[in-house]
């Protein structure tokens, strides 16, 4: 773990303390939540907040880790690098702002406020995309001297984050995570993913960690021990990738379509213990 930090902090200071910034931020959260026992759509206000720190965390340490493999080109890398911060800082503060105050920071538009918060953290999030979609063209144009299944991982996984945010479009337009249901219902423990109707958080969260499952399938792949061809071991990583896609335009569709993920297993539960 302490090699992991200090690797980390060698292959970019700025985004790996920025990834400490929200556990430090977290570890405040996490002391709130003993103290503040107000709910917002049946959750505690801090719950939220807490995993989005989580998730800016893990996003920002994945850019850190990425950074040193892009050489000559350090105006982009301070672009991408302080752009994420200011994105990432103001999406935390609005979502934790609200949090304080009581209030939803999706989709509020109960007043001017409200809206321009959630205003704010769409624009900050729109930033950051445009920002993955330079690194995903660095990593195109530059000569990158990683094993193909690994820089293949790295710029699917890049792509899959875009996606993600088309996916978070698509939920701001609809007002809610929820497809066909509220948000605010019955939900999976800690994810809260709607188990009545259909849910874009699902395919979103799939779409955002390819970011991270990808690039280490590709590296995993690159490293494995039985020898195979390099045709071989990109025909593999061709495979994982389209069932991993494959998986996700699934997800997709089931939340389009208004079904739970779970919905059919829940209701024939809570059938059986009626009965």
């Amino acid at each position: 773990m302490l090699w992991f930090c200090q690797e980390l902090d060698r292959r970019d200071r700025v985004l790996a303390r920025m990834g400490w910034f929200q556990i430090a931020l977290l570890a405040l959260m996490l002391v709130a939540m003993v103290f503040d026992h107000r709910t917002l759509l049946g959750l505690n206000v801090w719950i939220k907040p807490s995993k989005f720190a989580v998730s800016i965390a893990i996003y920002v340490w994945t850019l850190a880790w990425f950074m040193p493999y892009l050489t000559g080109v350090r105006w982009a890398k301070a672009l991408i690098r302080w752009g994420t911060v200011v994105a990432m800082v103001t999406e935390i503060v609005c979502i934790a702002g609200q949090a304080a105050r009581g209030k939803t920071s999706h989709f509020n538009h109960d007043s001017e406020f409200d809206g321009n918060v959630f205003g704010m953290m769409g624009l900050a999030i729109a930033f950051s995309t445009l920002l993955d979609v330079l690194l995903l063209i660095l990593f195109f144009v530059r000569n990158v001297p990683l094993a193909t299944t690994y820089l293949w991982g790295i710029r699917c996984g890049i792509f899959g984050a875009i996606l993600a945010a088309g996916v978070g479009v698509m939920m701001a337009g609809n007002g809610a995570h929820s497809v066909a249901g509220q948000d605010g219902g019955p939900g999976l423990p800690i994810v809260n993913w709607s188990t009545q109707s259909g849910d874009l958080r699902v395919a979103h969260a799939l779409l955002l960690h390819a970011l991270q499952i990808l690039p280490l399938a590709g590296f995993a792949l690159s490293r494995a021990r039985k020898p195979a061809t390099p045709r071989g071991v990109m025909a593999g990583f061709v495979l994982l990738t389209t069932l991993y896609a494959l998986l996700c335009a699934a997800m997709f569709r089931q939340a389009v379509a208004g079904r739970s993920l779970v919905g059919r297993y829940f209701s024939v539960t809570e059938q059986s213990e009626t009965l």
